[in-house]
């Protein structure tokens, strides 16, 4: 059997670079997949393909939907969902994606440090399960293989 499991969360650090080798070195049978990494791809993408917008707004939009398509195609595929909340960055994307795929009856497992906990605590209850370090949702991950 082999997963394949969609990343979800902030594109700013590398957790989803270290999530993948340690899964490569337990030679679990996982294909990753994710949103688009290139934040400058992410953000031009509407304009790269409709043409010039008339304003940020209007641009942020048209990039939104190809973005939005794109996820769901790729979250659709998915059999799992592994969404990291960090606390660098904004994680309404985080949000969006973990809620999407439980509104969709995926998998979820959510990945949030302690600190977190109340904020997230409604979506952690509607989630497959919770843990607090990468190297925790990679356990549980390969306890689906046993």
């Amino acid at each position: 059997m082999r997963l394949t499991v969609y990343l979800a969360g902030e594109i700013h650090s590398t957790w989803r670079e270290e999530i993948k080798q340690k899964v490569l070195a337990l030679n679990l049978p996982v294909d990753f997949i994710g949103p688009m990494e290139n934040h400058d791809r992410s953000d031009n993408i509407g304009e790269e393909i409709l043409g010039e917008q008339p304003g940020a707004v209007y641009k942020d939009a048209a990039a939104s939907s190809f973005n939005n398509l794109r996820t769901s195609v790729l979250m659709h595929k998915a059999d799992l969902v592994i969404a990291l909340f960090g606390e660098q960055y904004k994680q309404w994307n985080t949000a969006m994606d973990a809620s999407a795929a439980i509104a969709s009856g995926k998998p979820v497992i959510i990945i949030r440090p302690e600190k977190l906990h109340h904020p997230l605590k409604e979506l952690s209850a509607k989630a497959s399960a919770t843990v607090d370090t990468c190297d925790k949702a990679i356990k549980a991950l390969s306890y689906i293989f046993e």
